[in-house]
């Protein structure tokens, strides 16, 4: 199964990257909002991970334009962030995410997510 992230922080890409591919995932990288809207329509993944706070473009913004385009639609997007506050969830799902993960990265618990969303 391909993932897509899409972060601009080198660190944060490793570590998710490198997750994944560990556990038999194939994974996509792009780092702007740009580059992770262009290879989503050309990937078409099973699952986006989308950073939020992204130069320029920010993951929120790049997160509706997906979900209102026919071509990527369909493919689940799940937000990558150190915001965990109160309201945050609801500010993502309004977006369009259909889930997010808390940074800093749990193994465990980023898998399992994951995993929920690629069935």
């Amino acid at each position: 199964m391909k993932v897509l992230i899409i972060e601009d922080n080198p660190l944060n890409m490793k570590l998710a990257a490198e997750i994944l591919r560990r556990s038999g995932y194939d994974v996509v990288e792009a780092v702007n909002a740009a580059d992770g809207i262009r290879l989503a329509k050309e990937d078409q993944p099973a699952l986006i991970l989308m950073d939020i706070q992204l130069p320029g473009v920010d993951g929120l913004t790049a997160t509706k334009i997906l979900k209102q385009d026919e071509e990527t639609k369909h493919i689940k997007v799940v937000a990558l962030t150190a915001f965990a506050m109160k309201g945050d969830e609801q500010r993502m799902r309004e977006a369009g995410c259909d889930g997010y993960v808390s940074k800093p990265i749990r193994y465990k618990e980023f898998l399992e997510t994951i995993s929920s969303f690629i069935k």
